[in-house]
C-alpha cells in the first residue's frame, strides 16, 4: 500500500492538532487541580479535629509528607505514557482492558464525589453563615449548574477561571494565617494549651491511635492531586512535574499551618462542634468582616473543585469513547470552544443520579469518597509496578526505586483498612455503587453480547412474532450486530515473530468485538520479512477463523505523520490501531501516535 501526499497532508495536520491541545501551562494546570487541592481544607480539617483532637497537626503533616512518595510514581508513569484519562490509561496500556475499565469506574465515581461534595460543602458553609431564598440542595444544584456553563467554554478559557479563583483563594489564606498569628502574638498561647490539656490522651497507645486515624482522614485533603494525570495532554511538554510539586509543596505549608492556627485560637470544642471552622478563626482573629471574606472564598474556590471534577471527567469520558466503551457521540465538541459537550452534561447527569440515589447526603457521599480516592491512589504504583514488569522498555524518567512503588502500596492498604475502621458503613457504599457503575461500563463494552440477548428474548416469545414493530426491530438489532462487528481493529507490528502475532491477537478476541484484524507493517528499511509475514497471516486466518485477518505491507516510515496517514487512508481511530512496546531508543512520543500498548 502506498500513502498519498493527501494522506500524508491529512496526518501531518491531524499531529499538529493534538500537539496543539497540549496548552497548559505549570500554572494554569496546577490551578484546575488546585481549587479542588486546597479547598479541601474546608472540610477536611473539621474531619481529621474529630478523630485526631490535639494531634491534627502532626497527623496532617504526615498525611501530606507521605505525598512524596507518589510523585515519583506519577512522574514516571507521566513520562512513559503522557495521555490523557489517566490512570485509566496507564492500565489500558499496561494490563488488560478489563482491568483498565475497573480502573475506569473509580475514577468516574472519584471525579463525581469531588464534584458534588465541592457543590454541597459550598452550600453548606454559605447556608451556615447567611439566610438563603433556595433551600442549601437548591444552592448545590445551583453551583453545579453554572460551573457546567462555565466548562463548556473549553478547556484553555476554565483554566484560566481555575487560576484566578485560585489566585483568590491563596491570598484569602494568607491574609488568614497573617491575623492569626498576629491575634496569637497578642492573646499569647494559653487557649493552645487549654486545648491540649482538654483532650491530650493518656496512654501512648491512644495517642498513637489518633494520630493513625488522623493520617487516614488527613491525606483526604489531598484530594484533587489524582486529577493531575487524566489532563496530562492538555500540559506544555515538561511542564506536568512542575504543576505535581505545585500542589504538594503548598498543600504541606497550608494544611499544617491552618491546623496549629485554629487549635492556637478557636476552643476545641467550638471545632468539634460542627462549626465552620475557619470563619469561625476569621472571626476570633480579626473580626467579621474577614469572616465574611472567608465565606466568600470557601464558596468560591469549592466551586473551582466541582470545575476540577467536570474536565477530569470529560477527558476520562472521551477516553473511553475513543476505545469504544461509550458510544462515540461522547466525543462530540461545539465548534467554537471545543467542549464536549456531551461528556460535560452526561457527567452532571451521572452525579444529579448518584447524589439522588444517595437521599441527597452530604454525609453518605463523603464516606464513599474516602474509599474511592484512596483506591484511585494505589492504582499509580500498581500500574507502575506493571509498567516495570511489563512494558520495561519503554523509555521514561525517573527510574523509581520498587521499593517506594511497594510502600506506597502499603500505605494504601493500611489507610484503607483505617478508613474502614473508622466506619464501617463506607465499605457498603463503596461496594454499591462501584459495582453498578462496573456493570453499566461491561455492558457498554459488550454490547453486541447485550444485544444479542435482546434478540433471543424477542424470538423466544412467540406471541410477538406476529408485531410488525418486533419483527423491525430484530431486522434492526440484526443490522447493529453486523455494523459493530464489522468495525475493523488495526494491529501494527513491526517483525514476523509468529508467538508476538498471536498473542496481539489473542489480545484484540478478549478485549474487543470485532470480526475483522488488519495486520500493518511499515516497510521503511527491511524487505525480507514480508514473504514470512505473508505465510505467517496464512496460518493466523487458519487458527483464528472467527476473524478476517488482512495483511497490508505500507511503503513508508514508521513515525507519527505516517500512522496519522494510514488512519485515515484506513478509516480506523489511533485509539483502536495497537502496537508492541516501543524499546528505550525510540525517537517518538507515544502520545504523538495516540496508538494503544498491548504486548512487550
Amino acid at each position: 500500500m502506498f500513502l498519498s501526499g493527501d494522506d500524508h497532508k491529512t496526518g501531518e495536520i491531524r499531529l499538529q492538532e493534538i500537539r496543539r491541545q497540549s496548552v497548559l501551562g505549570q500554572f494554569t494546570a496546577s490551578a484546575l487541580a488546585g481549587n479542588a487541592v486546597f479547598g479541601s481544607v474546608f472540610y477536611a480539617l473539621p474531619a481529621v479535629v474529630a478523630v485526631s483532637t490535639v494531634y491534627s497537626p502532626i497527623s496532617l503533616i504526615i498525611a501530606t509528607f507521605v505525598l512524596f512518595l507518589w510523585r515519583p510514581i506519577m512522574e514516571e508513569l507521566g513520562s512513559a505514557l503522557p495521555m490523557s484519562g489517566a490512570p485509566y490509561t496507564y492500565i489500558l496500556n499496561v494490563s488488560s482492558k478489563s482491568f483498565a475499565l475497573i480502573g475506569a469506574t473509580l475514577l468516574l465515581l472519584d471525579y463525581i464525589a469531588t464534584s458534588m461534595i465541592s457543590a454541597a460543602t459550598a452550600a453548606s458553609y454559605l447556608v451556615g453563615e447567611v439566610k438563603l431564598p433556595i433551600p442549601e440542595l437548591g444552592f448545590a444544584v445551583l453551583v453545579l449548574a453554572v460551573l457546567t456553563l462555565i466548562s463548556l467554554l473549553g478547556v484553555r478559557e476554565s483554566a484560566r477561571i481555575a487560576l484566578f479563583i485560585l489566585t483568590f483563594h491563596m491570598g484569602s489564606m494568607m491574609v488568614l494565617v497573617v491575623s492569626s498569628l498576629l491575634h496569637l502574638g497578642t492573646t499569647g498561647s494559653q487557649q493552645l494549651r487549654d486545648n491540649w490539656n482538654s483532650r491530650s490522651p493518656s496512654s501512648p497507645s491512644s495517642i498513637w491511635q489518633q494520630v493513625f486515624y488522623g493520617i487516614c482522614l488527613g491525606m483526604l485533603g489531598l484530594t484533587g492531586f489524582e486529577c493531575t494525570p487524566s489532563y496530562i495532554g492538555r500540559i506544555k511538554e515538561g511542564h506536568y512535574p512542575l504543576v505535581l510539586r505545585n500542589l504538594h509543596l503548598p498543600a504541606i505549608a497550608l494544611n499544617g499551618t491552618i491546623m496549629v492556627l485554629v487549635l492556637a485560637n478557636v476552643p476545641l470544642e467550638t471545632v468539634l462542634g460542627g462549626a465552620n471552622v475557619l470563619s469561625v478563626l476569621a472571626q476570633t482573629t480579626a473580626g467579621r468582616w474577614l469572616r465574611i471574606w472567608i465565606v466568600i472564598d470557601a464558596t468560591v474556590v469549592l466551586c473551582g473543585g466541582v470545575l476540577t471534577g467536570i474536565l477530569s471527567a470529560c477527558e476520562l469520558l472521551e477516553q473511553l469513547a475513543f476505545h469504544r466503551i461509550l458510544p462515540e457521540f461522547f466525543c462530540l465538541k461545539l465548534p467554537i470552544t471545543e467542549s464536549p459537550y456531551v461528556s460535560v452534561f452526561s457527567f452532571v447527569a451521572f452525579c444529579g443520579m448518584l447524589y439522588a440515589s444517595a437521599g441527597a447526603s452530604l454525609s453518605m457521599v463523603s464516606q464513599m469518597f474516602s474509599l474511592v480516592w484512596l483506591t484511585v491512589m494505589s492504582l499509580f504504583p500498581l500500574a507502575l509496578l506493571l509498567l516495570k514488569l511489563d512494558r520495561g522498555r519503554i523509555a521514561r524518567t525517573p527510574n523509581t526505586h520498587v521499593l517506594i512503588v511497594f510502600s506506597s502500596i502499603v500505605i494504601s492498604i493500611l489507610v484503607f483498612a483505617g478508613n474502614i475502621a473508622l466506619n464501617p458503613a463506607t465499605a457498603g457504599y463503596f461496594l454499591v455503587y462501584f459495582l453498578s457503575i462496573t456493570t453499566i461500563f461491561k455492558a457498554t463494552q459488550n454490547r453486541i453480547h447485550l444485544l444479542r440477548w435482546v434478540y433471543w428474548l424477542c424470538d423466544e416469545h412467540p406471541c410477538l412474532h406476529s408485531l410488525m414493530l418486533i419483527k423491525i426491530a430484530k431486522v434492526k438489532l440484526i443490522d447493529l450486530m453486523l455494523s459493530l462487528k464489522s468495525q475493523p481493529i488495526c494491529i501494527l507490528v513491526k517483525t514476523s515473530e509468529f508467538n508476538q502475532l498471536v498473542k496481539m491477537i489473542s489480545y484484540v478476541r478478549n478485549s474487543e468485538e470485532t470480526s475483522c484484524i488488519k495486520i500493518v507493517h511499515f516497510n521503511d528499511c527491511e524487505r525480507g520479512i514480508i514473504p514470512v509475514l505473508e505465510a505467517h497471516a496464512k496460518i493466523l486466518r487458519e487458527d483464528f477463523p472467527e476473524f478476517l485477518i488482512d495483511l497490508i505491507i505500507v511503503d513508508a516510515t514508521f513515525n507519527p505523520p505516517g500512522v496519522m496517514a494510514l488512519s485515515n487512508r484506513l478509516n480506523i481511530p489511533t485509539p483502536l490501531m495497537f502496537m508492541s512496546c516501543p524499546g528505550a531508543r525510540f525517537p517518538f512520543s507515544i502520545a504523538d501516535f495516540g496508538t494503544r500498548i498491548i504486548s512487550l
